[in-house]
């Protein structure tokens, strides 16, 4: 019996994953800030014929803890806004998704509806986002908007703070949903013989009225290729889960073991559920970082080593891998067994771990017939599965 092809997504930030990745032999270091450092990864990506590729971003400097800020100089600090990153790359590319990191918390769904549409016009129906909510009060300061109570990091997940702060995230993407519809398909006439540009009767007030947000609308961007770009967020607890539920196309989780795994898909098809939403395909895709050679013991040695240049063993809130593409493979046919129907693969060094997945993991995966030999769609939407859906405001 065929197996049902695995989604693959890579999570791209600085150098990699690894806070030593920077300081390696293959890494760019100099290059962080430069669009063709971006554009190389995420070709090597396609090369590679994954789904999509997501672009870490934060309000805050990077930080080993990822609580409070830390004043280590000795790993990268400072990046690019992930959002206008996407919308350099997406041009130089054919065939990838992107899914750019964009805090929620501290920005306007109307400025962050139009970006994203922008994306999706500029990457040909390409455009999605990962939605992020940020809780540090530290990170509020910098914006000077109000002010957040510090979280107890051992009940981060149940925090009344944490819990209004998805609930408004929730309405965030709503928004975002319904100025992505506020214009109709077919509102451009464009007709210069009659000197009618736009249809007016096809562009909607949305009229959203909410404990977070009031917007009137419309969009002042006409309706994006796919309808709706994709909406994904990261879930490690209920509260999130409830988001991805909710509101997402595709979720990211991070199991521990197969197992494990299946906990978490049950976890977010019972919030799919609570949503109304059973009817409609939410991907879940099991995050883990990984660390890859040809050779096992050289994977466990390189670990080692980079552990070594950091001065600390790695620790990440996703399961570190670490073995050859085809262990690997046994490993996301295992957990894709328990009802996850992908991955997102945070390289541990980039280029380097970049390259085993898109060398290594994708032929092995091809042998196995698990993983596709070609691009057949020309949209995200379309790689993954979903339809493009209707215009909520259009009449029949």
């Amino acid at each position: 019996m065929p197996h049902p092809p695995i989604h693959l997504v890579a999570a791209l930030d600085g150098a990699g994953w690894h806070p030593a990745a920077w300081r390696e032999p293959g890494a760019r270091p100099a290059e962080l800030l430069t669009a063709g450092y971006w554009s190389d990864l995420v070709q090597e990506a396609e090369r590679g014929l994954l789904d999509a590729v997501t672009l870490e971003d934060a309000f805050a400097l990077q930080s080993d803890d990822p609580f409070v800020a830390d004043d280590r100089t000795d790993r990268v600090r400072g990046r690019l806004d992930a959002v206008l990153v996407a919308a350099r790359v997406a041009p130089t590319t054919r065939h990838i998704g992107f899914l750019p990191t964009a805090v929620v918390t501290h920005t306007e769904p109307f400025h962050l509806s139009k970006a994203i549409a922008t994306l999706d016009y500029v990457s040909s129906g390409r455009a999605g986002v990962r939605v992020q909510v940020a809780a540090r009060p530290d990170v509020a300061a910098h914006l000077g908007r109000r002010e957040l109570p510090p979280v107890d990091r051992d009940a981060v997940a149940t925090a009344p703070v944490v819990v209004e702060l998805f609930d408004e995230a929730a309405d965030y993407v709503e928004v975002l949903r319904r100025l992505w519809d506020s214009w109709e398909d077919d509102a451009e006439i464009r007709d210069a013989a009659t000197g009618r540009f736009v249809d007016v009767d096809k562009l909607h007030y949305i009229d959203f009225e909410g404990r977070h947000f009031s917007v009137r609308g419309p969009s002042i961007t006409p309706r994006p290729p796919q309808g709706q770009p994709l909406v994904a967020a990261l879930g490690h607890a209920e509260v999130p889960w409830r988001l991805i539920g909710r509101s997402a196309d595709v979720g990211f989780v991070t199991p521990t073991d197969a197992a494990d795994a299946a906990r978490l898909v049950a976890a977010v098809r019972t919030e799919q559920a609570a949503a109304g939403r059973e009817a409609e395909t939410v991907h879940v895709l099991g995050d883990l970082l990984v660390v890859l050679d040809d050779d096992a013991t050289a994977a466990a040695d390189r670990l080692a080593r980079l552990d070594d240049v950091a001065g600390a063993p790695l620790r990440s809130d996703a399961r570190v891998f670490t073995g050859t593409p085809a262990q690997l493979a046994d490993l996301l046919m295992e957990w894709q067994r328990a009802g996850l129907t992908g991955f997102r693969l945070r390289p541990a060094v980039l280029p380097d771990d970049l390259e085993q997945v898109t060398r290594g993991l994708v032929p092995e995966l091809q042998r196995r017939g698990a993983f596709r030999t070609g691009y057949e769609a020309a949209t995200l939407r379309g790689l993954l599965g979903l339809g493009r859906p209707a215009n909520r405001y259009a009449t029949a």
